[in-house]
């Protein structure tokens, strides 16, 4: 196997789990960062009120359709990027790097468009009321409108993380949280004489932060094995028709996600205002709890990508299971946090007793399906460095739209259970999810050791 900043593929279980920690603890420090900015953002704006929570949660829900695209890149990027240096093909690997950042420019300037001329009409989608509209679209207008830096942040990011430099994309988390945190404070709430700006604050604090993550991502990138010219950008070839088929099948499975979650948002903003921002205050709490497992799955899809490519499918097999089986020690801790602490979590949100018993009952139903969700999360990502990324597809449209939408309605609306019925929905898909993922990498590697055995047979006889 390739050497991976500075390392041998390791052959002991312990030296295994080593270099998985090795790639894996940064890339959770990242994400725990950058789910930082979202959740001081809901903290602060759940100081103006509950309405404006609604609203960009609303807005959040739709900026994270874009992000599901890009990331959906990134996966085909990572994929390949890993694959191809597990080959030995490092100008194959920059090939792939450069289309990516060229194609994902283009889809950027499409949407930056569309926001600023159609922020109105994308919130009025939810169904909500025509205040948290109006304050909504100011966020997503704004924020948006800058595509593009979410476009090359998390594609250069990707590209790093592919060629096993988890560090960088840290170190650039740690940087723009420092900037973010007071300066979000300043734009919403104002400073001396001056009010601020409110919601449109917070959204001007994010895009600003994306546009320092991205530059200083991009010195990064230049300084390393894969760097790329801005004037080759748009010169593509077979690899950014490689790419894009990786792609497609993983922005389909995030577009099936995320416009699930438009319905099931929609359904929940049905129950009540109140019980909608009692969920959102509940998400971003959880969204702590996917760090581990998110910082785990960029470790698999590496590993098992690089050791996929040099030919070694035990070593992919093994990186995979082991990973999980990690991921599910540090997320079952975090669920049993949760579970005894979610009523002082909800408490830094909002002082109202109903939405912080709401919040608890999520949480706390959440925290048994921790277990699931790092399976899920990680065996994704290990899929994913094997160049499967149909199979999530697969599993994320039946499990959000046969499960957790039709799970919502029967048990939230029509029994009438509320935010117990709605997270015992998103529980259920979460676990029917990772069994079949689960399945799934199982059939790969037992594929590979059919066709193994068949042609050292053949070759015996």
């Amino acid at each position: 196997m390739k050497q991976l900043n500075g390392l041998q593929g390791p052959s002991s279980k312990s030296e295994k789990v080593k270099i998985i920690l090795l790639l894996a603890i940064p890339a959770m420090v990242e994400y725990l960062l950058q789910t930082v900015v979202g959740f001081v953002d809901t903290l602060f704006i759940a100081r103006i009120g509950l309405q404006e929570v609604t609203a960009v949660g609303i807005a959040t829900a739709v900026l994270a359709i874009y992000l599901a695209l890009f990331m959906a890149l990134g996966v085909g990027t990572s994929s390949l990027v890993a694959r191809k240096l597990g080959a030995d093909d490092l100008s194959g690997a920059r090939k792939v790097a450069q289309e990516s950042l060229g194609f994902g420019t283009v889809v950027a300037v499409i949407l930056s468009i569309l926001t600023w001329f159609g922020s109105e009409f994308l919130m009025s989608l939810f169904g909500a009321e025509d205040e948290v509209v109006r304050i909504g679209a100011i966020y997503l207008k704004i924020v948006g409108g800058g595509a593009l830096f979410l476009a090359w942040m998390t594609l250069i990011g990707s590209i790093l993380r592919a060629g096993g430099d988890t560090k960088s994309p840290m170190k650039v988390a740690w940087i723009i949280n420092i900037v973010h945190i007071p300066l979000n404070y300043i734009f919403i709430f104002g400073i001396g004489d001056w009010g601020g700006w409110g919601v449109a604050g917070a959204a001007w604090t994010t895009l600003f932060v994306r546009v320092l993550g991205t530059w200083l991502l991009w010195r990064y990138l230049k300084k390393s094995s894969l760097a790329v010219s801005l004037l080759t950008l748009f010169s593509w070839d077979k690899h950014t028709k490689e790419m894009v088929y990786l792609a497609v099948p993983a922005a389909a499975e995030r577009m099936i996600m995320r416009i699930g979650q438009v319905v099931y948002f929609g359904l929940i903003v049905a129950i009540g205002t109140k019980t909608f921002a009692a969920h959102t205050i509940a998400g971003n709490i959880e969204m702590f709890s996917y760090m581990p497992g998110y910082g785990l799955a960029l470790a698999a899809t590496t590993l098992v990508g690089q050791s996929w490519g040099a030919g070694n499918w035990r070593e992919a097999y093994h990186y995979g299971l082991l990973t999980a089986a990690i991921g599910v020690v540090f997320m079952s801790f975090i669920g049993l946090v949760m579970f005894i602490w979610a009523p002082w979590f909800a408490s830094w949100f909002t002082q109202d007793p109903e939405a912080i018993e709401m919040v608890s009952i999520a949480l706390r139903i959440d925290a048994f399906a921790q277990p699931a969700l790092a399976v899920g999360l990680i065996l994704t990502g290990a899929l994913q460095g094997l160049g499967d990324t149909k199979s999530p597809m697969y599993s994320t449209a039946i499990g959000m739209w046969a499960v957790r939408i039709v799970g919502i309605y029967f048990l939230g609306i029509y029994l009438e259970m509320g935010i117990a019925g709605i997270w015992l929905a998103i529980a259920a898909d979460i676990t029917l999810r990772a069994i079949y993922l689960f399945f799934r990498f199982k059939s790969h590697a037992m594929k590979k050791k059919t066709s193994e055995k068949g042609g050292s047979e053949k070759s015996l006889s």
